[in-house]
């Protein structure tokens, strides 16, 4: 978080939190496109017009977010938040940013049963045929970045093969931590030149309580869990937080392993959160809130997704206010690099192992379903369309189907 103006920190100026709030839900009601798009987003907004920071302090940022687990253009969003209105600022960024998508996908998690008829079950078939084309997308953009060489992805097939006989999470966590101690033998990070910083209000005590709590809770919840349903759901949803390294989309096999292996929610049901989740503004981790409104034991409805949506960010959060005093001296350290881009490999196999179950698997029934799973990669890949709308053609595509049907 570095601001290189003269080698001398610079204050940022100062705003409100009502400010923040402002601004982030104005980002939250049209930032589409994904965590990449939405820190593109950020930038144009606060550094290009409203200059809160330098476009050297925002790269540092950014580049701590996406080093660190969570849902990185959330986590870059509470941390601007906090530069500019302290922790009133972070908590006002995180609720303007999250909460319309959030209520738009607990309406359509309310309403989706509700659907009935030849077009509006087709239409959720087809929310579960994109969710093919994103995720493929997903595994293609995101090998082609973090699997470079044979070495990584080589890594990337070994956390497939382990995913194999290991499902679940206890499978991907080890493939994680193999794909880490394989990167880290490999050694190809190079460090990065440490400079000043952008003040923020977290003092190393605050940030070591942080780091004790993202460990302590993530140790102890699953041994105290078994007594309340509640505690459970909040374990899960934690859980899966706490894992996703590379990106918003690896959420999706995390929590597929931890709502949908149990029954708690049915896999057509998943799919079809998990494709409605593309065609709002937003970042991708409000799926949890639909999740929480659709699962099967209690607490689900209003009650159940504001657990999951609470438990699924808290972990990113509580980890990057943990490690915002030590960044500069970590991110100098060769090893660190070396280690993420292990871990990143093996999470492109994880997601790579998502792309054929639960998700292909369970949306193709047949060639007409994989023709327009095919359709939706184009538009997204070739024609570069924008998700929302290839969401919307998939959702039409699926009503003509079964209608010809």
């Amino acid at each position: 978080m570095t601001d290189r103006l003269q080698g001398k920190e610079a204050l940022p100026a100062q705003g409100t939190p009502r400010e923040v709030f402002a601004t982030f839900l104005k980002l939250g009601l049209t930032s589409f496109g994904g965590p990449i798009a939405h820190l593109g987003y950020f930038r144009d907004e606060l550094v290009t017009r409203r200059k809160w920071l330098s476009d050297s302090a925002y790269a540092d940022l950014v580049a701590l977010c996406q080093f660190l687990p969570g849902p990185a253009s959330s986590q870059t969003g509470f941390a601007l938040g906090m530069m500019r209105a302290g922790w009133l600022g972070a908590l006002a960024a995180f609720t303007a940013f999250t909460l319309p998508s959030a209520l738009v996908l607990l309406v359509f998690a309310m309403t989706a049963a509700s659907i009935a008829g030849p077009v509006g079950i087709g239409a959720l078939h087809g929310l579960k045929i994109v969710a093919v084309a994103i995720v493929a997308q997903a595994v293609w953009g995101m090998a082609r970045t973090l699997c470079p060489d044979r070495e990584r992805a080589s890594i990337a097939v070994a956390a497939v093969a382990i995913l194999a006989f290991v499902p679940g999470v206890f499978g991907m966590a080890g493939a994680i931590l193999l794909g880490a101690t394989a990167g880290l033998a490999l050694g190809r990070g190079t460090g990065a030149p440490v400079g000043g910083h952008v003040p923020m209000p977290v003092t190393r005590r605050a940030a070591m309580v942080a780091l004790v709590a993202f460990l302590g809770i993530l140790i102890v919840l699953p041994l105290v869990a078994g007594g309340s349903q509640a505690l459970a759901v909040f374990d899960r949803f934690y859980r899966s937080g706490a894992l996703v390294f590379g990106g918003g989309h690896v959420v999706l096999p995390l929590l597929q392993a931890e709502v949908v292996q149990p029954g708690w929610v049915t896999p057509d049901a998943f799919l079809a959160g998990y494709g409605a989740a593309q065609a709002v503004p937003g970042p991708l981790f409000t799926f949890a809130a639909y999740l929480g409104a659709v699962l099967g034991p209690a607490p689900n409805g209003i009650a159940g997704a504001a657990l999951a949506l609470l438990a699924v960010f808290l972990p990113g959060f509580l980890i990057l206010i943990g490690v915002l005093p030590f960044w500069d001296r970590f991110r100098s350290m060769a090893s660190a690099q070396s280690l993420m881009q292990g871990a990143n490999a093996a999470v492109v196999g994880i997601l790579g192992a998502a792309l054929y179950a639960p998700v292909f698997t369970s949306a193709i029934g047949d060639l007409r379903d994989f023709t327009l799973a095919l359709i939706c990669f184009v538009l997204l890949t070739a024609w570069k369309a924008s998700p929302w709308l290839v969401v919307m053609v998939s959702a039409l595509g699926g009503a003509a189907l079964k209608s010809l049907a």
